[in-house]
């Protein structure tokens, strides 16, 4: 008999059970009764946004992990670029999902914002390990989401703890045989890397990832901040924080200072 995989007779497997959609496709439930309208578009966007956040979290990692370990090869260099390519995607699908957001009126989300306290985006773990492992790790975030699990706890312990993508970096800049001594030395190595990109064009393109990486996050977080300002203006957050107020104060933030600073070098 033989062992038939592929088409509706094999039967052993389908679309809908593969992809568990009895299951995915009841987790969007209201807080309002009778529902509002745009709060099924509300849980849609951020379910989506978190599942979008533990691919990030599992690509990244993967690329962290092979610069720290891969010794600098041309196979790990390549694959490093590969997975780069696809967070640069992602990315910018992230920022891509706000304007539908945006369709939503502030009336609209009138209609069952106060339901929604305390919860608040602010309490998404996967960003806060996001932001650890791409360099910004702040210990308070352990005492200020109290609405964290232990499990979830663990994981943020667990990623103040790791090294984080640049550790990766310099890592292959030392694989290399380039120094990474102190910060001093990493920028020098940095620029020896920018001006011979025929011995080193695989690590540049590697920094160049990172940087769209440092860049498309500081964009959706600029992003971030107008689409809550056009909605709540500077209302208190559901979550208790300042609202567009905080984000705005984020905005800024890089993950790889000394990236950045190499233009100024060159």
């Amino acid at each position: 008999m033989s062992d038939t995989r592929f088409g509706e007779q094999g039967g052993l497997l389908s679309y809908g059970s593969y992809l568990r959609l009895d299951t995915l496709l009841d987790q969007q439930h209201t807080q309002s009764d009778p529902a509002a309208h745009d709060e099924l578009l509300f849980i849609t966007i951020h379910q989506v946004y978190e599942l979008w956040f533990k691919l990030l979290l599992y690509e990244l990692t993967s690329v962290r992990d092979l610069l720290l370990t891969g010794g600098g090869s041309a196979e790990v260099m390549w694959s490093a670029r590969h997975l780069l390519r696809r967070v640069e995607q992602v990315e910018q699908v992230l920022s891509a999902q706000l304007p539908v957001l945006e369709t939503m009126t502030p009336q609209d989300f009138l209609d069952f914002r106060s339901l929604l306290a305390p919860a608040s985006g602010f309490q998404s773990v996967q960003f806060r390990e996001l932001e650890f492992l791409s360099g910004l790790k702040d210990a308070a975030f352990l005492d200020r989401l109290r609405a964290a699990t232990d499990e979830e706890r663990q994981r943020l312990r667990r990623r103040l703890d790791e090294p984080t993508l640049w550790d990766g970096l310099v890592a292959t800049l030392a694989a290399r045989g380039l120094a990474t001594d102190d910060d001093d030395a990493v920028r020098q190595s940095l620029v020896t890397v920018a001006r011979d990109r025929a011995t080193h064009g695989d690590l540049w393109d590697v920094a160049e990832g990172l940087l769209s990486h440092d860049e498309l996050s500081a964009q959706w977080r600029a992003l971030h901040a107008t689409v809550v300002e056009r909605q709540i203006g500077y209302k208190t957050g559901t979550g208790g924080s300042t609202g567009a107020t905080y984000l705005r104060s984020r905005r800024d933030l890089r993950f790889f200072p000394l990236l950045w600073e190499l233009r100024a070098a060159l």
